[in-house]
């Protein structure tokens, strides 16, 4: 099993990178970056690049933007839903993949892939549980417990929580399309630019945008904290800065207000809320991960 190879697809909304590797290390043997255009062309192009090498796989893992339907008893299994990329809603991500290429395949959402990579390689493989959420062109969450992705009627929607939306210091509506001002709509990439004007990557550390963000952020983990009680809460993404870091710790313990008397929280929230260490890779490593697991069922 070590030296099984394994393929990965991490799909996003802009683009797909795809990979090869085993499960020995969080090395990836080989790896290519697919802009997301069409569904036709860009699963079109994903196939090229496992065909193109020499490589035996004995799986593949994706690990997709959602919302996605993960439940194999549905009519729909493996279909991205109500996407706000309208050529990719209703789409059969997980059957276009599976007719291409003919190997066993497991699909997840990116963010549940990218926590069992944090879980088995990155911050939290130290802990029984923890919560991974990525901010960026988007923000979702994935929840471990016990080795396992956290599933019930779908699967969480982290970044669509609503948090408290203070208009007279941040007149910004929000930008999410089903929910205005969520948490997505607050913190994204596409939310920093509606509100300034600019890609957050044109914000200097000492803009009060990042002040904002913490703010918001910091009101998020509270209430990940309060309502599943993770031991460890990494964050991702684009528009978390390293400089935001001690900013959310020091806002969530003063929203948590003494209510948790754990240590991880009272005196070791440095190392509780962390950023990833997996440098980017969380996403396709857990990809592979998911590929893993469907080749130890096909083998049962």
């Amino acid at each position: 099993m070590s030296d099984a190879l394994f393929g990965g697809v991490e799909a996003g909304g802009t683009k797909f990178v795809c990979g090869i590797g085993t499960l020995s290390s969080s090395d990836i043997r080989r790896q290519r970056i697919i802009p997301t255009t069409t569904p036709e062309e860009t699963i079109r192009r994903v196939a090229d690049f496992f065909r193109s090498g020499e490589d035996v796989l004995s799986g593949i893992g994706v690990g997709t933007f959602g919302p996605v339907q993960l439940n194999p008893a549905s009519p729909h299994y493996g279909h991205i839903t109500s996407t706000a990329k309208l050529a990719w809603r209703n789409f059969d991500i997980r059957g276009a993949i599976l007719h291409a290429l003919g190997l066993p395949i497991a699909i997840d959402t990116d963010v549940n892939a990218a926590a069992l990579a944090e879980a088995r390689w990155g911050a939290a493989k130290d802990v029984g549980s923890c919560l991974y959420v990525t901010i960026g062109t988007g923000v979702g969450g994935g929840a471990i417990i016990d080795g396992k992705v956290l599933l019930g009627l779908t699967h969480p929607e982290m970044g669509h929580i609503r948090i408290p939306h203070d208009m007279s210091r941040d007149p910004f509506p929000g930008c999410c399309p089903y929910h205005g001002d969520c948490l997505e709509g607050l913190v994204s990439g596409p939310a920093l630019h509606g509100r300034w004007g600019v890609s957050g990557e044109a914000l200097p550390d000492e803009h009060p945008a990042w002040r904002l963000q913490a703010e918001y952020l910091a009101l998020a983990c509270m209430n990940w904290i309060c309502t599943l009680s993770p031991e460890r809460i990494i964050l991702g993404g684009g528009t978390v800065r390293p400089h935001l870091f001690p900013l959310i710790r020091r806002r969530a313990s003063e929203l948590l207000n003494g209510y948790i008397d754990e240590a991880a929280i009272t005196q070791h929230l440095d190392e509780y809320i962390v950023p990833s260490p997996l440098g980017g890779k969380a996403g396709l490593l857990g990809a592979l991960a998911l590929a893993a697991q469907v080749h130890l069922q096909s083998k049962a």
